[in-house]
């Protein structure tokens, strides 16, 4: 899907962007703020399955599509309630009003 209609942006999500604050050890604890409330259209690309760790861990991608916005980067992330959806890459298919976004739902 090259691009897609504003109708579709039925999904309410939570746009975050990570700030880092000193734990005063020495390193560093990352919260998440949020930066903006948004509609977006989300379908999965892919899942699958792999050993890591002596583990299965499962993995799924999505698309996410939403309004342009020149602030949203890679390490930032979507949220929709316990869900969250790290940004992988942000393309912007050329007519600077759409934003598709290439994610990897995190497993909590």
């Amino acid at each position: 899907m090259t691009s897609i209609s504003i109708g579709a942006l039925r999904q309410r999500l939570t746009l975050q962007s990570p700030s880092r604050v000193d734990d005063g050890g020495g390193g560093a604890t990352v919260t998440w703020d949020t930066v903006a409330e948004l509609w977006a259209y989300v379908r999965p690309i892919t899942g699958d399955e792999r050993l890591r760790h002596d583990a299965v861990t499962a993995r799924v991608t999505h698309e996410v599509w939403i309004r342009h916005r020149s602030d949203v980067a890679p390490a930032m992330r979507f949220t929709d309630g316990a869900r969250v959806l790290d940004i992988v890459a942000v393309l912007d298919p050329g007519r600077r009003d759409r934003l598709q976004c290439l994610c990897e739902e995190r497993q909590l």
